[in-house]
């Protein structure tokens, strides 16, 4: 997946009006955006072409998969009906499950990504400690995209380790969370920033100083 400005968007307004109105203001510097249940869940799942035929934008459908094979395989075909470029799925839920997702996403000719380990601080809980063990089993797997933090660099330098350079790794938790976007970009493909962008006064005027600070 080509990603411009190697930046992603997580719209995570609660309107369509909202997703609109950020998408509008900040068009000319993304394109690809990154939809969670929140969008998902108040507009449904319409609000996935919506935005593409609208902006021409990738969409990744952060719906962090977790379930039985049988419903993972569901959720995701409903996903992809609906026009996701892209669908993220939990590991920790074991092979048989991330098949599942593979095998749809595969199917439809889209993109799967396996997360690894969250960005926020109740992640060191439990997620943290089978991470690189989540990590393992997606090259096993054959997996090429992966979700890990930029938040914690230590852990992400270790998931690119494992995972290898030729695979593709996006990171959440850049700007509000504290993450560094520059020094993410050292280990990660693309960066994931939603609030700092959504809630400034100028959603436009942050995605350009952001993007400045990237080089």
């Amino acid at each position: 997946m080509n990603i411009k400005n190697n930046l992603i968007l997580a719209l995570d307004v609660m309107t369509e009006k909202e997703a609109i109105t950020i998408c509008d203001s900040i068009k000319d510097y993304i394109d690809t955006i990154k939809i969670g249940y929140p969008l998902a869940l108040a507009e449904g799942l319409e609000i996935i072409k919506k935005l593409k035929n609208k902006y021409g934008f990738q969409v990744i459908c952060d719906f962090k998969v977790a379930d039985i094979d049988a419903t993972n395989s569901k959720i995701c075909d409903e996903t992809f009906k609906a026009g996701a470029d892209a669908i993220i799925c939990h590991g920790f839920v074991g092979s048989d499950s991330v098949q599942a997702c593979l095998d749809v996403a595969n199917k439809y000719e889209k993109e799967l990504f396996l997360l690894t380990e969250m960005s926020h601080p109740g992640a060191k809980m439990f997620l943290q400690k089978n991470a690189d063990a989540i990590a393992e089993m997606g090259v096993e797997m054959g997996i090429k995209n992966y979700v890990a933090p930029a938040t914690r660099l230590d852990r992400l330098s270790d998931i690119r380790k494992i995972v290898g350079n030729d695979s593709y790794i996006i990171s959440p938790g850049v700007g509000k969370q504290g993450g560094d976007g520059k020094k993410t970009l050292q280990y990660s493909n693309a960066i994931i920033v939603g609030r700092s962008i959504y809630e400034a006064e100028n959603p436009r005027l942050a995605c350009e100083k952001l993007i400045k600070n990237l080089m």
